[in-house]
């Protein structure tokens, strides 16, 4: 008797545990087809993927100059009074070209010393002092004007010129037409080729950007010659489109 009961406790004991193994096998499963058909319904089928393209020129309607002023001499003393004589110069010059006092600020100052090219062991020679002003010409036909004037007042280095536009959101919103409008010819094409009919959209991503300055052929008659171009503005979307049942 005891033999026969211990086989039958044995055999009650498995069929307990089988059955837990199926219970969370049935788990399993159910979630995992609960997570299927929720990702089915965030990310519907889409029969045609593609890419568009639209760009907009843009003409700059103001400008930013980098000048800068560098004096070498024996002394610092010496050297900050040079070069904030020649600093002062050239915002006078500035300032009597029509550039507003807020459209000049102060980017830059810096001392260091100098030094003679010995072997052996090097000497201080003097010191270097630099002083770099932006500017803002709100006029871009006055750039060439203003360039001679700072070098003439005693610039010594002039870097950093761009022709910028302060509103190009109108220019942005042409582009984003255009490459919709891009968009929607090449899955057409995609739609005839195929024998199939285009659906509505179903999905849309952009990405946008600001391509190189685009110099004009001619340049302008100054004593230095500056061609401000126009800045091309582009936009490119990728967009899913259904096709129609």
């Amino acid at each position: 008797m005891n033999g026969i009961q211990f086989v039958s406790t044995g055999a009650h004991q498995l069929a307990r545990r089988a059955t837990r193994v199926l219970a969370v096998v049935t788990t399993l499963l159910s979630l995992c087809n609960g997570a299927y058909a929720q990702q089915s319904q965030l990310a519907p089928e889409v029969g045609i993927v593609v890419t568009g393209e639209g760009s907009v020129n843009v003409p700059p309607n103001y400008a930013q100059i980098g000048i800068c002023v560098t004096t070498r001499t024996k002394t610092v003393k010496e050297a900050i009074n040079t070069n904030s004589k020649l600093i002062a110069a050239i915002i006078a010059a500035l300032k009597g070209a029509g550039i507003a006092e807020n459209d000049i600020q102060t980017a830059r100052f810096s001392i260091q010393p100098n030094y003679t090219d010995s072997r052996v062991e090097p000497k201080l020679s003097g010191c270097s002092v630099s002083n770099h002003v932006n500017v803002t010409v709100r006029e871009i036909s006055k750039v060439s004007e203003l360039l001679d004037r700072a070098v003439a007042a005693g610039a010594t280095d002039v870097d950093n010129l761009s022709f910028l536009n302060s509103d190009a959101s109108k220019a942005l919103d042409q582009a984003r037409e255009a490459a919709i409008a891009d968009a929607r010819r090449k899955a057409e094409v995609y739609a005839r080729a195929s024998a199939v009919r285009l659906g509505r959209v179903e999905w849309l991503t952009e990405g946008t950007g600001s391509g190189p300055l685009v110099l004009a052929n001619k340049l302008r008659e100054a004593s230095v010659p500056i061609a401000s171009g126009e800045d091309t503005v582009r936009v490119r979307v990728t967009v899913g489109f259904q096709i129609a049942r």
